[in-house]
């Protein structure tokens, strides 16, 4: 261990520890804007910078480790002059006005102003001006050129976590800044669009397109029926926005809240995860049976950053991915045919919003096959997590007094099965427990599968298990974050393993870590504790199985027939060679 003195504190270290993380083991805060533990430890801000007796200049903390003896003042005048200065001299590079950013309240750079008590600035704006302060408004993804502080997290989140590379430094000196790389436009890129770079901004310089004006739009027009979907992993986090912990405020309370918005009809997307599962599953089945998995396997499906990135990087894999169009996609078909019928409703009139822990789904619902029900987009508007929660902030409902609704009927409640789709391994799980039923005719254990859960392979970079499915070895894996994917598409096509079901999800953590998730300006990674509370909700569930579900019972017995049926694959399936990345098309 080492021995070092921090603001007058003893501190025993490990070596190896930096002083920001032997300052914050006695905690004591040292601010920081760029640092990402792992990720970015380049101390390009300088704001973690603190004064150790002996040495000429300042030392970041971020990447200096501890000695011993050491004594180190993280607050001295010193610090504070220079700490000040450095902020002064970013805000005179940013557009503050907080006011109308979606980040105000969670921004790093303004708490740091704010602790700092910066009431002016000495130095001039210097702010872009034209066509490099420009963006596109109609990409799902936006930047705000001004708000960006040059910190790399951006560009190292999507080059060492998703291992795409969509931003890169542009300009030199002064000019410095950020940009999509390669000198391309973001609608040039191969962006997932995970959103990943959005969560860990410090500022609001990245964010989602917002369409809060459209949905309270249509949710106020008369002529429109508005009908609402929530997906599993927005229940555990959407209380964040409002200082509450990771599934303290309940779905039913979302439900609450959209009804006070003016939204005619609520269900849960846990339904069409159900749905999911029944087409997947069979598919799955029909696939083994064919004996088309010999040499490689099927991709799940239901995650659209991850179909992106699929066939921007492994185009020839396309056809490997299942068919089954994602649970937000096979709901928005749904609610305009079958449920319409039910419900004694023109289809023509549905307006469709659904409410998504992801900026992906934005661009999924604008796809040219997504259009199965005959009236326009099967899901006219995607809304994220945060979006929700600006809504309600605009709404001014105060959360813990949000008393639980049900969702509606005829659809009513998911499976614990459905619900797991918001957690890593959760669609590779429901799907074995349903194809489990589908071969032997009875349900397995609940959690019988739950080894895609535990990591059993290659340092964290995908979880691997084998099960038996009516006397066939089904060799399953399961990984998420874009980085991991490549690494195990690589290892597949280099045969050095070989499974017959994968499941990948664009975000480390899946869907409780969404990029349309709240940020909170903390830094901390919740996709794990978000992750946990679905597992407790499935536990709790009294249907945990998918072919359990009533509403999707009769959705079959009234309309569709059975799983994969020619009137199933018109409606919940669609054809992934029917459109192409943007560098696909410039190849040609």
């Amino acid at each position: 261990m080492v021995n070092l003195t921090i603001n007058d504190i003893p501190v025993s270290a490990a070596e190896g520890t930096t002083i920001l993380e032997a300052a914050a083991s006695v905690n004591i805060e040292i601010p920081k804007l760029c640092y990402l533990k792992d990720i970015n430890e380049i101390s390009a801000c300088r704001v973690c910078c603190v004064e150790v007796e002996g040495e000429g200049k300042l030392v970041p903390s971020c990447n200096n480790v501890v000695r011993e003896g050491m004594v180190i003042h993280t607050n001295s005048p010193r610090v504070r002059e220079a700490r000040r200065t450095n902020v002064e001299l970013i805000l005179s590079q940013h557009d503050s006005q907080c006011a109308t950013c979606t980040r105000s309240g969670t921004c790093q750079l303004q708490k740091v102003a704010t602790d700092l008590g910066i009431l002016t600035n000495p130095y001039p704006a210097d702010l872009l001006r034209g066509k490099k302060a420009e963006w596109t408004t109609t990409f799902p993804l936006f930047r705000d050129p001004n708000k960006c502080i040059k910190c790399m997290r951006c560009v190292q989140v999507c080059d060492k976590i998703q291992a795409l590379s969509v931003w890169n430094v542009s300009g030199s000196g002064s000019r410095t800044t950020i940009d999509v790389s390669e000198n391309r436009f973001i609608k040039e890129a191969d962006c997932s669009l995970c959103g990943q770079c959005i969560t860990h901004c410090p500022t609001g310089a990245l964010r989602e397109r917002d369409d809060t004006a459209k949905a309270f739009a249509a949710l106020a027009d008369p002529d429109k029926i508005t009908i609402v979907q929530i997906a599993p992993a927005v229940r555990t986090a959407w209380g964040e926005a409002f200082g509450m912990e990771s599934g303290e405020a309940t779905v039913g309370q979302i439900v609450s809240a959209l009804r006070k918005m003016g939204a005619n009809y609520v269900f849960d997307t846990t339904f069409s995860a159900d749905l999911t599962i029944m087409e997947e599953g069979t598919e799955l089945l029909a696939r083994l049976k064919a004996g088309d998995l010999a040499a490689q396997p099927m991709f799940t499906s239901c995650c659209p950053g991850w179909v992106r990135f699929l066939k921007s990087q492994f185009p020839e894999m396309t056809g490997c991915l299942s068919t089954s169009k994602s649970p937000q996609q096979m709901f928005g078909a749904v609610i305009k045919t079958w449920l319409a019928y039910r419900l004694g409703v023109d289809p023509a009139k549905i307006y469709s919003i659904s409410i998504m822990p992801c900026v992906a789904k934005k661009a999924e619902c604008e796809l040219p096959d997504m259009q199965s029900a005959g009236y326009g987009q099967d899901v006219d508007l995607v809304l994220t997590t945060r979006e929700l929660a600006r809504m309600v902030r605009a709404e001014h409902l105060e959360v813990p007094l949000l008393e639980e609704s049900p969702f509606d009927s005829p659809l009513g409640d998911g499976s614990g099965a459905g619900v797991i789709f918001g957690a890593t391994g959760g669609v590779m799980e429901a799907a074995l427990r349903s194809a489990y039923f589908l071969v032997n005719g009875q349900n397995p254990p609940a959690d019988a599968f739950r080894d895609v859960r535990a990591r059993t392979s290659g340092e964290g970079s995908w979880r691997e298990a084998t099960f038996d499915l009516g006397g066939t070895a089904v060799r399953c894996a399961v990984t998420s974050g874009l980085g991991n994917a490549r690494l195990l598409l690589n290892a597949i096509n280099r045969g050095e393993v070989q499974y017959e079901f994968v499941e990948i999800m664009a975000c480390p953590g899946g869907c409780a870590g969404g990029g349309g998730q709240p940020v909170d300006g903390s830094d901390r990674e919740k996709a794990a504790p978000r992750g946990s509370v679905l597992y407790e909700l499935d536990e709790q569930a009294q249907i945990r199985f998918s072919h359990e579900n009533p509403a999707v019972q009769a959705l079959y017995q009234e309309y569709l027939d059975a799983p994969c049926s020619e009137k199933a694959e018109h409606l919940l399936h669609c054809n992934h060679f029917a459109w192409e990345m943007p560098q696909n098309k410039k190849l040609r």
